[in-house]
């Protein structure tokens, strides 16, 4: 019985994007991609649920192919310090890893070393 059944709510990083997005555009979409990954990023920490785990590589994939295209040097790197905390929150340091060493602006590289000291080695 088709008829009652109900869709899955497409996810936010899977929304085709209308038209080029400007910077401030483009960081708030990458922190509604993040707010919206978070709950399944800490479910992924940890174990091997594929399903789960699919849903949150895809959407730091698509929220880092966003953040590369921002001009402003701060705006990306705030975008960029949230796809560290999404990535942390997914026990996926490497990742986190080499997008902290992306972060240029002195001020948002010590939040993230004061946040996940681990980082910083």
């Amino acid at each position: 019985m088709k008829w009652f059944a109900r869709r899955q709510p497409a996810d936010i990083w899977d929304e085709p994007i209308q038209g080029p997005l400007g910077d401030i555009e483009a960081a708030e979409r990458i922190r509604n991609i993040c707010e919206a990954a978070q709950a399944g990023a800490e479910a992924v920490g940890g174990s091997a649920q594929t399903a789960k785990r699919e849903r949150y590589e895809r959407a730091a994939r698509v929220a880092m192919e966003i953040a590369m295209k921002i001009a402003d040097d701060l705006m990306r790197d705030d975008a960029v310090r949230r796809i560290v905390d999404l990535c942390m929150k997914a026990d996926d340091a490497k990742t986190a890893q080499i997008l902290f060493r992306a972060i240029q602006a002195g001020w948002i590289r010590e939040a993230v070393q004061r946040d996940y000291p681990a980082l910083a080695q």
